[in-house]
């Protein structure tokens, strides 16, 4: 029953993705940490706007000033699941409803929920895709 539950959380995964990928591409920019988590999410389809939460020593209202100065109304957070990523998260939600920008949080909890114990940042994503694929073939 192994493959079972294995090929049912894949595609839950996989239509959460399948989700945030239609939001993005409505014009949704998704919000990660890095540019290896952008990378991770090319890989899984992703293929509209992302913007980085940490490049180039960029601070909390740096990143924030940058997404008003784009004049985002809604923006998807999609940090790292570790402690240090949900600290993020919750500091970046706080300061961006602030500034009158929507946060959407849902594919976050969402993907928490299906891997957040088996995966702890967005650039072990497509790794983790990759390997559960590979277990639902072999089993």
């Amino acid at each position: 029953m192994l493959s079972t539950r294995l090929k049912e959380k894949e595609e839950f995964i996989l239509k959460v993705l399948e989700q945030l990928a239609e939001e993005n591409a409505a014009g949704k920019p998704i919000l990660v940490e890095g540019t290896k988590d952008e990378e991770s999410l090319r890989k899984l389809g992703i293929e509209g706007r992302i913007l980085f939460a940490k490049t180039g020593g960029k601070s909390l209202i740096g990143v924030i000033d940058e997404l008003e100065d784009t004049s985002v109304r809604e923006v998807i957070l999609l940090l790292d699941f570790d402690r240090k990523g949900k600290e993020l998260t919750e500091n970046l939600k706080k300061h961006l409803e602030k500034s009158g920008i929507k946060v959407n949080m849902s594919f976050w909890a969402k993907l928490l929920g299906l891997i957040g114990r088996e995966v702890k940042d967005v650039e072990g994503l497509a790794a983790y895709m990759e390997t559960l694929k590979s277990k639902i073939s072999n089993s």
